[in-house]
């Protein structure tokens, strides 16, 4: 190995883009009042489904006439569940800049073929013309690219006025970013992701256009089960007062109310984004006296604070090609998980070669300062090698 170690290492190396780090201090006793060996259904199961749901608003800030529930499937689950149950009337404007919009534009244009559609992409590390979207149309758009590090730094290009839905895969947004609710009409995400929570479960926001779209629109397609939130054209209460569709881990979402409970206890939203915030600083002090990385994201207005995406930029490295960078990257990643320093730190398989690094809220700072050092000690070793 080249360079000397460094010599303090990161007390929790866990910094995947999902399942996440999980908050501070977790330990599994936290889950011992989970409602285990009874019904979901069962008054005590409801109410802390229900619970769930009207922290989770509470947290975020999510207007009271507002719809919340718990959806089978993931952030996956929920945008498929608005997208397979909403779209249809009017054409769609579907914003792809990396893997999981362009799984949208799968759904929306190759699978429900919705006429007159437009695809508005851009490539990874930026972001295409927001204000090209047609107020007229509805609008599938991610808030935060998980894959790419990019994300919208606001809400200015959607219209007051507009006539279609706006449809917002928020899952790696959510609790780390200021979402302005008025401009969603429909925002999802998951447990795993920004509170560091457990897979399986997605939650949907519905705004009240929203909801009426719902009541007076029936898709043309068949609607699996799972996806259907209205009954005889009303929409059904149930699911977004604790009463899911189908059978929820009531350990998974004992783990989510433990995850809420210290949001609420450090503070809140705000304590929540100035933490992902503080992170982002580490990685940003470090990437402009590295000399060999950069941010995937060109722009410093609009990139993520929870999915650090990185590229290698060494002059030397670079001329190699892409080849050369993935093999890069991969061990580096490789390096620091094998010295137990980082885990789950590879970009996605779908982007640019490079290292993506989780940045949200149950990262701890001190954490990616210790981070740092052994990213330069990997890269020596990588280059030398």
């Amino acid at each position: 190995m080249t360079g000397i170690m460094p010599a303090v290492r990161p007390a929790r190396p866990f910094f995947s883009s999902g399942p996440c780090a999980k908050r501070p201090g977790w330990t599994p006793e936290v889950l011992s009042g989970a409602l285990l060996g009874r019904s979901h259904r069962s008054k005590l199961g409801k109410a802390k489904l229900k619970d769930a749901i009207d922290r989770t608003k509470t947290l975020l800030g999510i207007p009271a006439n507002y719809r919340v529930g718990i959806v089978p499937a993931s952030d996956t689950g929920a945008v498929e569940m608005a997208l397979w149950s909403l779209l249809g009337p009017r054409p769609v404007d579907c914003f792809a800049w990396e893997s999981f919009g362009e799984d949208w534009v799968t759904d929306a244009i190759k699978q429900l073929k919705i006429k007159d559609s437009r695809i508005i992409r851009a490539d990874y590390g930026a972001l295409p013309d927001l204000a090209s979207a047609d107020p007229k149309h509805d609008i599938v758009f991610l808030w935060n690219g998980t894959t790419s590090g990019v994300r919208v730094p606001d809400a200015d290009w959607i219209s007051n006025d507009r006539e279609g839905l706006t449809i917002c895969d928020a899952t790696s947004a959510a609790f780390a970013m200021e979402l302005p609710w008025s401009k969603l009409d429909v925002a999802t995400f998951s447990w795993q992701k920004v509170l560091g929570g457990e897979a399986a479960h997605g939650m949907l926001v519905l705004s009240p256009r929203a909801v009426t779209r719902l009541e007076s629109y029936s898709p043309p397609w068949p609607v699996p089960k799972i996806f259907r939130m209205t009954k005889g054209g009303k929409l059904v209460d149930g699911i977004f007062e604790g009463e899911t569709i189908n059978t929820p881990s009531m350990l998974a979402l004992e783990d989510y109310l433990d995850a809420l409970t210290w949001a609420e206890g450090i503070g809140g939203l705000k304590a929540l984004i100035a933490r992902s915030q503080d992170n982002l600083g580490v990685l940003d002090r470090w990437v402009r006296e590295c000399g060999w990385a950069d941010f995937l994201a060109s722009e410093q207005g609009s990139r993520s604070n929870t999915s650090v995406c990185l590229k290698i930029v060494d002059p030397w490295f670079k001329a190699l090609g892409s080849d050369a960078q993935a093999d890069a990257a991969k061990k580096i990643a490789t390096l620091l998980e094998n010295e137990g320093v980082a885990y789950d730190i590879a970009g996605y398989r779908a982007a640019p070669p490079g290292l993506r690094i989780w940045c949200g809220a149950t990262v701890d700072k001190a954490d990616l300062e210790a981070l740092t050092p052994w990213l330069d000690w990997a890269w020596a070793n990588v280059k030398s090698g």
